[in-house]
């Protein structure tokens, strides 16, 4: 019992939001959340296009993906975001795992790999294994499901050959692969490293090295695509777009787009659920070429979204949101060059399609000039392995023979990086570093320093967590987007386009009033620059300069009120922590009036907030574990549902994913789904659906025996009673198919997991038939020691279907169960379903197959 609560004890203190995406269906994050509940964490399951809750609720985020809109506010936050195997990882450990070993973030290059070790000298193994672990992976010392890779020397060692007895799916490398990966900081493709056979042992050295495609670049080539992506031209054939869901978009005039492409554009969004706004406080999105220009400046100190028509085709084409900080040339561009690119003369070699149009693409964004051929007078050759004519002319002619690592880099760190640097001319023998080109993300704290600077890091937009970390930071946060605006920010085309100074736009957010009193206002030393070289301290422009010292003023009046907002925004039932000292020096004095107030709310605080914590700690016992199936209203209804939820865990009504712990089932009819047919077996209650409806609808606890599912014509259909089965149920005790030896064809209708589920909550053995596994069942030498003589333990059988890849199957089948002296039987999978269903065993005559019935049905 102590264990038992140790365990529900475990996530006590976590709220962990799951976010939904491509590689992590809604089902399985209500598995997760039901996992998580049940272990004493609160959960939240955000599903976009849906708005993002606050982060600040959160304790950790759970994802497969870094591609969500929060993800960088949550790094800046320290919440940390995990994959989740990291829940796992948890529960077997019986403690919180660190976080870092499971992350998304592909930086971490080597978080999906789980390597174990092999007979390879022990220096070399504790260097393997502490780098596996810097970049994300995870080590094992045995061998076991969750292990990728065996790093060895041989194919002959004791653990290679047991992955190779028991044919699991882990790759055997070299350690040569994981140095390769370290030395270049991307992981590479492991093939030419994979023993028994090396390419990298056996190649000669100037054979020829294969290119690969590189995907991950796709629609991400180019700054300035040239027209519509065809796949959303027509709104006609087109699935109807998410990613703007909600979202305003803000369309820049430096774009030099017409204004039909523009009107196609302004149709998509709005047909997406999206709109158009000239109106750059309002916006959530800035699309624009350049990084300079009052929008470009003001979106990206409010942490808005800004990328690049190109990036904005990516979403159009995808309808996935993703970061535009994550590809080069998604974000805009510089109208000047890096610092040390002017003159150089770069030429490609062994980049191939989509990778070569994007570093060329490349190349030209960082002011250097992109050369076809190769000459004496080139500066540098930018190549993807050393094998190439070009590549022995270049060395021949002294030039920088780099990989594209130097050119991406360099960019993104908008500094010309040193080619000595061995990252940069590393060429591993048998790979083709094309497959890696594209990896590289900008850096935000980079092109805040160089293209948006602040006066101070405190005029930066503070993240959620870090706003509410000290007194100081939390009297004046940094929802500038909600709180403060320039006196006026709507901008019109014709005002983008006039270049205004980069410090022209002060803020009242994170900076007192001493603080902005006793600084002047600047602009970045490159605005403050003339023509003859000089700095001039003087705006040229009176009317500008009028302009800013109006709006200094005007943010000086209404900060006392900015103050005060910033503290409600925050308020669960009052301000968090007080106001500030007399004695602090940027302390900002108030009216006797406001202080009265600003006094009565930190009062309410404490008083509300004390409140909000009892009513959190004295959330009612869980009375109901309730599985639901077939819930219409919930259907592509996210929000509803995660409401729904919680106004049922506070009635006491926990809704879980897994049968085995439910004590309620909740139907509308009988169905034949996995979650009703494995929750027979444990004979719960069952209710209908409109148990959930009135419970919601009266908010309350309601008696569930009022509910009763009742389905005659289902019954009848089905040939069982469902009263008759609760009851067999409790007899059967999860035993009715203990003894059954039962397969399953891998194509199965329905999918091999979910009749295996079936089969197991019923006592049963189920396994997976490819035609090639050798029958031994440990469950049957278990019951022959027993002594028992059941006749499920003489047939074997095998749910299928009687199309032509599965009946060629049978006859393996057959040989296979004949060859340990017991009967074959081929059965359709109604077979199985009928026996859980009623919760009696059922002849399997009825329901045989043979080779004559499947030739009928051709």
């Amino acid at each position: 019992m102590a264990d038992q609560e140790g365990r529900l004890q475990l996530f006590s203190q976590c709220k962990v939001c799951i976010i939904c995406s491509k590689d992590l269906s809604a089902d399985t994050a209500h598995q997760l959340a039901s996992m998580l509940e049940e272990n004493g964490a609160d959960t939240v399951i955000y599903e976009p296009p849906a708005t993002f809750p606050p982060l600040t609720e959160f304790t950790h985020l759970m994802s497969c993906t870094i591609d969500f809109p929060t993800f960088e506010a949550a790094s800046e936050a320290l919440i940390p975001v995990v994959k989740p195997y990291w829940l796992q990882a948890c529960l077997q450990k019986r403690k919180l795992a660190n976080p870092r070993q499971y992350s998304p973030d592909p930086r971490l290059f080597l978080n999906d790999v789980v390597i174990t070790c092999g007979d390879i000298p022990g220096g070399d193994k504790e260097a393997i294994i502490g780098g596996v672990l810097a970049k994300g992976g995870i080590y094992s010392a045995k061998i076991s499901q969750q292990v990728t890779h065996l790093v060895d020397l041989t194919a002959d060692s004791d653990k290679a050959r047991l992955i190779a007895g028991k044919k699991l799916n882990i790759k055997i490398v070299l350690p040569h692969w994981f140095d390769d990966c370290l030395k270049l900081g991307r992981r590479i493709d492991e093939r030419p490293y994979t023993l028994p056979d090396p390419e990298i042992l056996r190649a000669a050295p100037d054979a020829p090295i294969r290119s690969s495609e590189n995907r991950d670049i796709i629609g991400a080539s180019t700054t300035d695509p040239a027209a519509l992506p065809s796949s959303v031209k027509s709104s006609d054939t087109q699935p109807k777009l998410t990613v703007f869901q909600d979202k305003s978009v803000m369309l820049c005039a430096d774009l030099g787009i017409g204004a039909r492409l523009s009107g196609s554009i302004e149709e998509i969004i709005n047909n997406g659920g999206g709109s158009v706004t000239s109106d750059v406080s309002k916006a959530d999105i800035l699309i624009c070429r350049y990084r300079d220009g009052f929008p470009y400046r003001i979106a990206s100190r409010l942490n808005k979204d800004v990328g690049n028509i190109s990036w904005l085709y990516h979403l159009m084409t995808y309808n996935t949101w993703t970061s535009p900080l994550r590809r080069l040339l998604h974000y805009p561009v510089s109208r000047s060059e890096i610092p040390g690119f002017k003159g150089l003369k770069i030429s490609l070699s062994n980049y191939v399609g989509e990778a070569r149009a994007y570093l060329e693409n490349l190349i030209t964004a960082t002011g250097a000039e992109c050369t076809k051929t190769l000459k004496q007078e080139n500066t540098h050759l930018v190549t993807a392995h050393g094998n190439s004519e070009k590549c022995t002319a270049a060395k021949e002619w002294g030039l920088h023979v780099v990989n594209h690592l130097w050119l991406e880099e360099s960019y993104a760190k908008w500094k010309l990086q040193s080619v000595s640097d061995p990252r940069y001319t590393h060429f591993p023998k048998r790979t083709n570093l094309g497959e890696v080109v594209g990896h590289t993300r900008l850096d935000k704290s980079v092109l805040e320093s160089m293209f948006f600077p602040s006066e101070s890091t405190a005029q930066t937009p503070a993240s959620p967590r870090r706003a509410m970390q000290t007194k100081e930071q939390n009297t004046v946060t940094a929802k500038a987007s909600t709180s403060m605006q320039p006196p006026s920010t709507k901008v019109t085309e014709s005002e983008s386009e006039i270049p205004h100074p980069q410090g022209a736009t002060p803020r009242a957010i994170g900076k007192s009033r001493k603080s902005i009193d006793g600084q002047k206002l600047q602009t970045p030393v490159r605005s403050r620059l003339t023509s003859e070289g000089k700095e001039n301290d003087t705006p040229s422009s009176t009317s500008s300069r009028k302009s800013k010292d109006a709006a200094t003023a005007r943010l000086h009046e209404i900060a006392p009120d900015i103050a005060l907002y910033e503290k409600e925004m925050k308020r669960v039932g009052g301000v968090i922590y007080g106001g500030r000292r007399k004695s602090d020096e940027d302390r900002i004095m108030l009216s006797n009036s406001k202080k009265r107030r600003s006094i009565e709310a930190e009062e309410e605080s404490e008083e509300d907030t004390t409140e909000a914590k009892r009513q959190k700690k004295s959330k009612p016992a869980v009375t109901i574990h309730l599985l639901i199936t077939g819930y219409q209203k919930w259907v592509k209804n996210q929000k509803k549902e995660d409401s729904d939820k919680r106004q049922l865990r506070d009635l006491g009504i926990l809704v879980v994913q897994d049968a085995r712990r439910c004590s309620h089932l909740a139907a509308p009819s009988i169905l034949r789904t996995p979650k009703f047919v494995n929750a027979i077996a444990y004979g719960p209650a069952i209710v209908s659906v409109d148990f959930i409806t009135q419970c919601l609808k009266k908010d309350e606890l309601l008696d569930p025996a009022d509910f009763p599912l009742k389905d005659e014509a289902s019954e009848k259909k089905y040939g069982f009673s469902l009263e008759e089965a609760k009851m067999n149920a409790k007899q059967n005790k999860n035993k009715l198919l203990r003894g059954y030896q039962i397969y399953c064809v891998e194509t199965i209708r329905g999918g091999f997991d979910a009749f295996k589920s079936i089969v197991d909550a019923n006592g049963g053995e189920c396994s997976l038939f490819r035609g090639r596994v050798s029958y031994r069942s440990q469950r049957e030498e278990s019951d022959e020691s027993s002594g028992d003589d059941d006749h499920s333990r003489k047939e074997v059988y095998l749910l299928s279907s009687n199309v032509p890849e599965q009946v060629k199957l049978w006859g393996r089948f057959r040989q296979m169960v004949q060859s340990t002296d017991k009967t074959p039987r081929i059965v359709r999978v109604d077979w199985l379903l009928d026996i859980a269903m009623s919760q009696t065993i059922h002849a399997a005559e009825a329901y045989e197959l043979t080779e004559e019935m499947a030739e009928k049905s051709e």
